[in-house]
């Protein structure tokens, strides 16, 4: 007699202990799923249950050599680094180039080649210029020596330090006066420094319009108009520890002396080029010269009073 299941076309039941059955793969779907990541691949084994996801199939580009694997990876931020980097080189060539059209770094080298020795002389000369007897500038092959070889000729370094240091001074003054902010003395310093260019450019406009040849240029003037500071410092410093006797008396021997030193200093440099020209001394160039550098010389203190006084009361 045959099994109830045998009419049906069903396979009997296996009953007892046995290996099970092979389970049958699962069948493939209609359409590759393409919303995110890689295709599944079209044929393979089926994965057991419980067993680890395969490793997908390795790329093109991982086949190829590391720089052309690199490239595909990411090519535009590749492309944009190096065209980032083109630029910059031509960017600072460019400004190489032109900066010193603008600024004159060769120049400005000179002026701030200095040595101790040099700023400690030149310190004394400030402070005391009346026992010196040589105020002519050396010269080799018809330039200017370095500042460090001759104490007479202008600097940067100490006018950039001295006006550093008169604005530090200038904030102690304020604080010990329960005075001080940073307004008040960012205000200093933009007073000091518009003080600064407005002497600079007086001086400029009036070589030119007396029409008198000189070769001052006009880093010398920013230098010999900052050599003022140093007194200034000193003025301050007597008027902390003295008071107002000390400040008086400091500041008046360092403008005295400032007042010499751009007389004996700017007097040569001006009539240097009229005695090169072969101008009469009593000529009429030479009177503006002279009423030019008496002019210069007495600002200097009157500048240094002027900046100085409101900070010590």
């Amino acid at each position: 007699m045959e099994p109830p299941g045998a009419a049906a076309g069903l396979a009997p039941k296996r009953r007892g202990p046995g290996p099970a059955p092979p389970r049958m793969a699962e069948p493939r779907p209609l359409f590759d799923d393409t919303s995110g990541g890689a295709a599944p691949p079209p044929h393979g084994p089926a994965r057991a249950y419980g067993a680890p996801p395969a490793a997908p199939p390795a790329s093109s580009a991982s086949r190829l050599p590391p720089p052309a694997a690199a490239f595909l990876a990411e090519p535009v931020s590749s492309l944009a680094a190096a065209y980032g980097s083109s630029l910059a080189s031509q960017g600072r060539d460019i400004v190489d180039r032109n900066l010193d059209r603008l600024v004159p770094v060769g120049r400005l080298k000179y002026y701030f080649a200095v040595d101790t020795v040099y700023v400690g002389r030149k310190l004394g000369l400030l402070v005391c210029p009346f026992g010196h007897q040589d105020w002519q500038v050396r010269y080799q092959q018809d330039a200017p020596v370095a500042p460090r070889f001759d104490v007479n000729a202008p600097d940067l370094y100490i006018p950039a330090m001295a006006f550093i240091t008169y604005l530090l001074v200038a904030g102690l003054a304020l604080g010990t006066q329960n005075r001080f902010s940073p307004d008040s003395l960012g205000l200093q310093a933009s007073s000091a420094l518009a003080w600064l260019l407005l002497e600079v450019l007086a001086v400029l406009l009036s070589l030119y319009l007396v029409a008198l040849p000189t070769d001052l240029t006009t880093i010398d003037l920013v230098a010999f108009a900052g050599y003022k500071y140093v007194g200034m410092i000193l003025g301050l410093l007597s008027g902390l520890l003295f008071g107002s006797t000390g400040y008086f008396v400091v500041l008046s021997w360092c403008c005295l002396s400032i007042f010499v030193f751009m007389i004996r200093t700017l007097r040569l440099k001006l009539l240097s080029e009229a005695a090169a020209e072969g101008v009469p001394v009593r000529g009429a160039k030479n009177q503006l010269r002279m009423y030019l550098t008496m002019a210069v010389a007495a600002a200097q203190p009157l500048l240094m009073y002027w900046l100085t006084f409101h900070l010590l009361r």
